[in-house]
């Protein structure tokens, strides 16, 4: 007698870590409310990194901000993790990386990724623990006792993500954290968080102006446009998972490098 075939996919269906629905946010100011997002939908799953990319004013940190509940939305709902921004923010449920390192100049290095373990009542074991383990994920190892400004600041931006990893988020929010560096050395951050998210499989919202960065990066990049901000485009990206630099000489990254600057062109009007 056969068997009644089964049902088991190939690849079990990730699960979603943020979603957003319908989300607006108006600010209220003494010259009349500013709409800085309107209907935003945005579906984030287990293990993509997603990169927001859109001109000066489109509301991409806003939007990484009301994730993060550093703002509240007016209009439309979002979860983290199946929870309210507020109450993932309590649980510790992600880490966030800003545009400048934020280091502490009279604490040193170790000292600096420890601050949040202090916060959190850690042992002194299990903070050593933790900076050990995350100096080593972000090449920091042997700088421990270092001051900040000992550091390049490619490294210090290095210690920040460190900082961000050792609460052990499932979630890193990044916003623009390499902007103010030089090329080269923004190439080289670039190869070596792309190594880190696959070393560690977190869930990363990365907010960029640098359409190589996003396209290199990502799994997801979300093109938004201004006035209000809202989304423009949504680009899935095809580029392998294991990647080196090389690869923004390809084609296929070519492509998607020119899809996002049309949708950057196309959804900003530069005359205004």
């Amino acid at each position: 007698m056969t068997q009644p075939a089964r049902n088991t996919p190939e690849k079990a269906a990730k699960q979603s870590v943020i979603d957003i629905d319908k989300l607006s946010l108006t600010f209220e100011t003494n010259d009349g409310p500013v709409h800085a997002l309107s209907d935003i939908d945005l579906k984030v799953d287990e293990g993509d990194f997603v990169s927001f990319i859109g001109p000066s004013g489109c509301g991409k940190t806003t939007l990484l901000r009301v994730i993060a509940d550093l703002e509240q939305p007016t209009g439309g709902s979002i979860s983290v993790n199946g929870l309210t921004p507020h109450e993932a923010r309590l649980k510790r449920a992600y880490g966030y990386v800003f545009q400048a390192a934020a280091l502490y100049p009279w604490r040193t290095i170790e000292n600096n990724i420890a601050l949040p373990l202090e916060i959190m009542g850690l042992s002194k074991v299990e903070q050593q623990q933790r900076i050990a383990k995350n100096m080593e994920l972000v090449n920091l190892a042997g700088f421990e006792k270092k001051f900040p400004w000992q550091l390049s600041g490619g490294m210090q931006q290095r210690a920040s993500i460190a900082r961000a990893l050792s609460v052990e988020p499932d979630l890193l929010l990044m916003d623009e954290p390499f902007g103010a560096l030089d090329e080269i050395v923004r190439d080289h951050l670039n190869d070596q968080l792309h190594q880190l998210w696959a070393k560690t499989n977190k869930t990363v919202v990365f907010v960029t102006h640098s359409i190589p960065e996003a396209v290199y990066l990502s799994t997801k990049i979300v093109v938004l446009c201004p006035r209000p901000g809202r989304i423009y485009d949504v680009i899935e990206s095809n580029l392998p998972r294991e990647r080196t630099l090389d690869l923004r000489e390809s084609p296929e990254f070519l492509k998607i490098a020119q899809r996002v600057r049309e949708g950057l062109k196309a959804g900003h009007s530069y005359d205004d």
